[in-house]
């Protein structure tokens, strides 16, 4: 239980929140965020909307001139940074091995489908350092070194942590709403480098079918492995210096998410309307939950589902 006590005490804490009234399955999702995270933030995006609308104070009982000289000037206090993820948990140390800090990025919908991933390819982990790749900049890794001061270590920019999304769909419909707490592996079904590549073989392939031209396999073969080198982000999407050119082109790494990829599609009947659910990829861990959740929160029901391209997932649904 302890990869995700940082999760789970957050559902534990939604759900009872839910039940108390505080916020509903309609409310924003921040605020379903900040009121259930019981201060255990080490990073928010929108740091004023908190402060001034949810009365969150994210730098509260830390000096703001010791903050300035962490290298996070007084603008950045309380602004919306605008880049992933929009949470961050804090860390902890356990003996001698970090646990917990999991990222968790918001999407929300008026309809079934999920939001797209805007610049980001979601997978179950991410380190601070692919953070800082994804965004172009280190003022993530920054504030979120601030907040978790006790837990720094030598790993600690490169620790993997759990990638969870909140996502909800069709947020104005009060008999169909969903919200789920979605483990990152949901999403992540082929690994990050091998879609980069196939990405630009398919653009290949498209255009040798539509000009018509015909290419040897041996030929695409040896493009193929070209390409399979194609797999740093940072590159990628880096700004590209071409002769003679007066413009600087860039790609946006941006993804859409497949039917079978979401939890709140037909193909999860299970999944039930007006419910806030936690959802895990089955493992030993999962089996632990399975006992131990039902016993923190009164009325879930724990059952599993059939990810069509990654498995059994263990879901746990407040209705």
């Amino acid at each position: 239980m302890i990869e995700f006590a940082d999760i789970t005490d957050f559902f534990t804490e939604a759900i009872s929140n839910l039940k108390t009234n505080r916020f509903s399955l309609h409310s924003p999702l921040e605020e379903i965020v900040l009121k259930s995270s019981k201060g255990n933030l080490a990073y928010v995006d929108d740091r004023k909307e908190a402060k001034e609308k949810y009365h969150y104070d994210f730098w509260a009982g830390l000096d703001k001139n010791w903050i300035k000289k962490q290298g996070v000037d007084e603008k950045r206090l309380y602004s919306q940074s605008q880049q992933f993820p929009d949470f961050i948990f804090k860390a902890k140390r356990q003996e001698d091995k970090l646990i917990c800090g999991s990222l968790l990025d918001l999407k929300d919908s008026k309809g079934g489908n999920i939001a797209s991933f805007n610049s980001t390819i979601p997978t179950k982990y991410k380190s601070l350092e692919e953070v800082d790749v994804i965004n172009g900049n280190n003022l993530i890794s920054r504030i979120v070194q601030i907040r978790d001061e006790e837990a720094k270590a030598e790993s600690y920019y490169t620790y993997q942590r759990n990638n969870f999304y909140l996502v909800r769909t069709f947020k104005e419909d009060t008999k169909r709403v969903k919200i789920s707490l979605v483990d990152g592996s949901f999403f992540e079904t082929v690994p990050k480098d091998h879609l980069f590549y196939q990405m630009f073989l398919n653009v290949l392939r498209n255009h040798l079918e539509k000009k018509e031209i015909k290419i040897p396999p041996e030929t695409l073969r040896q493009v193929e492995e070209v390409l399979s080198h194609i797999t740093d982000q940072t590159i990628i999407a880096s700004s590209q210096i071409i002769e003679k050119a007066s413009v600087r082109p860039r790609l946006r790494i941006m993804a859409e998410v497949h039917q079978e990829g979401n939890p709140h599609s037909t193909l999860y009947p299970q999944i039930p309307d007006k419910s806030f659910n936690l959802i895990l990829q089955a493992s030993q861990t999962t089996k632990m939950l399975e006992r131990e959740l039902p016993q923190k929160i009164r009325g879930i029901r724990v059952f599993s589902i059939h990810h069509k391209r990654n498995g059994e997932h263990i879901v746990f649904s407040y209705e």
